[in-house]
């Protein structure tokens, strides 16, 4: 490889992180709500603010409208998606399944090593819902859901859990905005704990049907009322 060669892989190297970070940024101020749903973002102000070049920005919000967080319309650019309640209601269907199917498949498997990883997580979460910014409520509360899967075994069903975990974040960003008590959102994953460390299948099937049941009736009865 001649040194030109190498100097141009790494001026793309360079360029695919650079976009990673502006993905981020935008990634966390949608999460945020600093940008709004519905809104419609600047390719021009968001280079000017970030000190980048437009084709980095551009890149970056082509990324966020394959992972559902934006949408794009001919001519006019992106806009921050705006979920209703119907496409709430898909995802939070969707992601029971997989929560269900897990849980089946992990309470059979379940020991201590799992048990005091998942408690560990649990712990971490009641911490940060007392000191640290949503952002950080949302990734940790990911984690825990992710462990879970992970611990079931099944990596078809990790996967397809990863696919949705974006659009995750905006429906725990929602459910922090209009649950009744935000902050006893990290102590209701207790009872899962509960459910998996008593051994019984149906247990578990209500714990989880529970657990996002809650967390949908928030979500979309907060959605309706903002129409």
């Amino acid at each position: 490889m001649t040194a030109s060669n190498a100097f141009d892989k790494g001026g793309i190297i360079q360029q695919r992180n650079l976009v990673d970070q502006v993905a981020d940024y935008l990634t966390q101020a949608i999460i945020s709500q600093y940008y709004t749903p519905g809104e419609r973002l600047s390719e021009v102000q968001l280079a000017r603010d970030l000190g980048v070049s437009r084709a980095p920005v551009r890149e970056a919000a082509r990324l966020l409208e394959s992972r559902g967080l934006l949408v794009s319309q001919p001519r006019r650019g992106f806009f921050v998606r705006a979920l209703d309640a119907a496409e709430l209601n898909d995802i939070f269907d969707l992601r029971l399944c997989l929560e269900r199917h897990a849980l089946a498949r992990l309470v059979e498997t379940y020991d201590a090593e799992k048990e005091a990883a998942l408690r560990s997580q649990v712990e971490l979460m009641c911490e940060v819902a007392l000191h640290d910014n949503d952002s950080r409520k949302i990734e940790e509360d990911l984690v825990f859901h992710r462990m879970v899967i992970s611990f079931s075994g099944n990596q078809r069903l990790l996967k397809a859990y990863d696919d949705i975990t974006h659009e995750l974040r905006l429906c725990i960003a929602l459910i922090g905005k209009t649950h009744a008590d935000p902050d006893s959102i990290s102590t209701s994953h207790w009872p899962l704990l509960d459910a998996l460390a008593s051994g019984d299948p149906d247990q578990c099937r209500e714990a989880i049907d529970y657990h996002i049941g809650v967390a949908q009736h928030y979500v979309v009865k907060g959605i309706g009322e903002a129409l």
